[in-house]
C-alpha cells in the first residue's frame, strides 16, 4: 500500500493560489496514476495571514512544517522598502534551509536566444547581506552587515560538489567578489577551495560575479554547476532564468538537513491575480523536484513528460510565452497529456 506524504501547502497571495490550486490538481492525478497520495496541510502566510491571525508566519504554521518537514510554497508578496520581513527569509532561516537549489533548462518547443541551457545554481541561503542585520547608524546613513561564516560557506560548497556528483554534472564554478571583498568573499573562496580538493573527478574554477553575468550573456554553455553567496545567487539565478524564457519557468528549492521548502521563485504578480491569466509551470516544476525528494520518482517523471509535451506541442501555452490559454486550460493540458500517456 503507497505511503500518504502529509506536506504543508502555503498558495501564497496574488496569483499564488491559482497556480497553487492547479497544481494541486495535477499532483493529485499523477499520485492516482502511479500509487502515490497527499494530504495536504494548507496556511496562509504574509499579509492575508497577518488579517486572519495577526501572525505573518502563524505558530501553526512553523509547526506544520516541523512536523511534516516537506512544504510547497506560492508566491508571497513582500513589501518594498518597508513593512513586513520577507517570508521567504524568515522561513529559510527558522528552519536553516541552507541551500537553494535551483535547475536551469530549457523547456522543449519554447523558442528563446539561448537554446541547450542545461545549469544548476547552488545559492548559499542564509547569511550574507541577506542576514538582515541593519542599523541607521545616523540620520541619513544606513549600515548593512555582509556575514560569512567558515561553517556556511564549507557546507554549501559541499552541497554543491555533492549535487555534481549525483547529478554527473562536469564542473562546479564558485562566483565571489573576493578582489573587492577579500575577508568575506576571501572566506567563502577558500572554503570552495579546501571542499574542492575532496572532489577531484570534478573540474574546479572560479569566476568574479561581475565576469560572470557578461559570461552567462555571451556564453552560458560554459556553466554547468554555480556555487555562490546568498546576494549573488538571487541575482544569477534571476539573470538565468530569463535566458529560457523568465521566472514563470524555473522550479526552486530551499533544503536543509531537517526540512525543505519547494517553492515558485517568481512574484505574486498582483495585477492579473484573480484573472486565470497565470503559468502554473514554475510552481509545477517545483513540485517535480519535491516529488523526487520525497521518493516519488514515478509521480515525478509522469508530470514532467506530460509537462514538456504539453510545451513541445506548443498549442496550450499561457500568455507570458508566447501563448494565450489560462491558468485552468493549461492545468487541463497537462492533465490531458498525463491520461494519454497511460
Amino acid at each position: 500500500m503507497s505511503e500518504t506524504h502529509r506536506i504543508t501547502l502555503i498558495p501564497g497571495d496574488g496569483i499564488g493560489p491559482e497556480v497553487t490550486d492547479a497544481v494541486v490538481e495535477i499532483l493529485e492525478a499523477a499520485g492516482k496514476r502511479e500509487g502515490a497520495s497527499f494530504d495536504w496541510h494548507r496556511f496562509d502566510a504574509g499579509a492575508d495571514a497577518f488579517a486572519k491571525t495577526g501572525e505573518y508566519v502563524p505558530k501553526a504554521l512553523y509547526e506544520s512544517i516541523e512536523q511534516n518537514r516537506v512544504a510547497l510554497k506560492g508566491p508571497v508578496t513582500t513589501p518594498i522598502g518597508g513593512g513586513f520581513s520577507s517570508i521567504n527569509v524568515t522561513l529559510r532561516k527558522k528552519f536553516d534551509l541552507y541551500a537553494n537549489f535551483r535547475p536551469v533548462k530549457n523547456l522543449p518547443g519554447l523558442e528563446t536566444k539561448y537554446p541547450g541551457i542545461d545549469l544548476i545554481i547552488v545559492r548559499e541561503n542564509t547569511e550574507d547581506l541577506y542576514a538582515g542585520l541593519e542599523v541607521m547608524v545616523v540620520p541619513g546613513v544606513a549600515q548593512s552587515l555582509k556575514i560569512i561564516t567558515e561553517k556556511g560557506s564549507t557546507r554549501i560548497a559541499k552541497f554543491a560538489f555533492e549535487a555534481a556528483r549525483k547529478y554527473r554534472r562536469k564542473k562546479v564554478h564558485s562566483v565571489h567578489k573576493a578582489n573587492i571583498m577579500k575577508i568575506s568573499d576571501g572566506l567563502f573562496l577558500d572554503c570552495c577551495r579546501t571542499v574542492a580538493k575532496g572532489y577531484p573527478e570534478i573540474p574546479y574554477a572560479e569566476h568574479i560575479v561581475d565576469n560572470t553575468c557578461m559570461q552567462l550573456v555571451m556564453n552560458p554553455w560554459q556553466y554547468d554547476v554555480i556555487v555562490t553567496e546568498n546576494l549573488y545567487g538571487d541575482i544569477l539565478s534571476d539573470l538565468c532564468s530569463g535566458l529560457i524564457g523568465g521566472l514563470g519557468l524555473v522550479p526552486g528549492a530551499n533544503l536543509g538537513t531537517e526540512c525543505a521548502i519547494f517553492e515558485a521563485v517568481h512574484g505574486s504578480a498582483p495585477d492579473i491575480a484573480g484573472k486565470g491569466l497565470a503559468n502554473p509551470t514554475a510552481l509545477l516544476q517545483s513540485a517535480v523536484l519535491m516529488l523526487r525528494h520525497i521518493d516519488e520518482a514515478a509521480t515525478a517523471d509522469a508530470i514532467q513528460m506530460a509537462l514538456e509535451a504539453v510545451y513541445a506541442e506548443g498549442k496550450s501555452l499561457t500568455r507570458d510565452v508566447g501563448g494565450s490559454t489560462g491558468t485552468g486550460a493549461f492545468k487541463d493540458a497537462v492533465l490531458a497529456a498525463l491520461e494519454g500517456a497511460k
